[in-house]
């Protein structure tokens, strides 16, 4: 009877000698499993927090640019906004300048008059350049060029100086701070 009770002590130890080994091995298991689940909550969080940061700086850099592109838009539009009243008056200077030149007479009754409408298309071009309405210069004798000159007709060159050139100005034209608001029509030499 003792050998049995030895004998059973023995079964009962290795027992509780392999439950706690396999209790060991659980909790192992389960500590392996919480470890490899913070990690990867771990990564998980970081990644979201990368994608967020560089959503950020996307939408950052986007509304910068629309900040900059509607500053400079406004920045144009004040520079031209006064082009459509600037194109309404422009043919009334041509009117003065057409009247100018009819007005060739040496009658000193009519000497007064055409100095009046001088002096007034005067004072009329300087305060325009004063809003930035700028008169192109006299292209006669020049090249054409497309960024300026708007070709009406051609005509054969009366000289040989004039073939591909500029030979008469038929309406002048204008800039507005830079931007052409009326091209130059002009007749071309052949």
């Amino acid at each position: 009877m003792a050998e049995n009770k030895e004998k059973e002590n023995i079964e009962n130890k290795e027992e509780q000698v392999e439950e706690t080994s396999s209790e060991n091995t659980e909790e192992q298991t389960e500590e392996t499993t919480e470890e490899q689940a913070e990690v990867s909550e771990t990564d998980k969080l970081a990644q979201e927090l990368a994608e967020m940061k560089d959503k950020y700086l996307r939408l950052y850099s986007e509304f910068d640019n629309f900040r900059r592109r509607t500053a400079k838009e406004k920045v144009d539009l004040t520079k031209t906004a006064s082009e459509k009243v600037l194109s309404a008056i422009i043919p009334t200077i041509d009117d003065l300048e057409r009247a100018i030149a009819n007005t060739k007479s040496e009658n000193e009754e009519v000497k007064p008059v055409l100095d009046g409408v001088v002096m007034i298309k005067d004072k009329m071009l300087k305060t325009l350049e004063g809003q930035g309405l700028k008169q192109m210069e006299d292209a006669t004798g020049k090249e054409l060029n497309t960024d300026f000159h708007d070709a009406i007709t051609q005509i054969p060159a009366p000289t040989e100086e004039f073939k591909d050139k500029i030979v008469d100005v038929v309406e002048k034209g204008y800039t507005l701070n830079d931007k052409v608001i009326r091209y130059a029509k002009v007749v071309v030499g052949q």
